[in-house]
């Protein structure tokens, strides 16, 4: 009797590590990692009202977001991101927020 429960052990086990690897693949997808700079762009303006925001995959994919904000109003620009890198070319606060994000890998 204890080899056909110790069988049924090991059956379940297996089960178990297939659903946990299963799970960390598709939390790769997932955002996890944030970074956020705020700044002020403008000299007329007071206060850090302005921000650029990552957020990251696994992978360090995702999107970061820029808020320039100013007198006349606010200005939101939004630049995809994979693996780390941005095709557009990334301001000095978004390189930072993105930097940010992949050094505060969740785990």
């Amino acid at each position: 009797k204890a080899l056909v429960d110790q069988g049924k052990l090991e059956e379940y086990i297996k089960k178990v590590e297939g659903s946990l690897s299963n799970l960390q693949k598709s939390s790769l997808a997932h955002i996890q990692k944030t970074g956020v700079v705020r700044f002020n762009p403008f000299t007329e303006t007071g206060g850090d009202q302005s921000f650029a925001l990552a957020l990251l995959d696994g992978q360090d994919s995702g999107f970061v977001i820029l808020s320039l904000h100013g007198r006349e109003g606010t200005r939101i620009y939004v630049k995809p991101v994979r693996g780390g890198k941005s095709r557009y070319e990334l301001s000095r606060e978004e390189k930072q927020a993105v930097s940010e994000a992949t050094v505060n890998k969740k785990r």
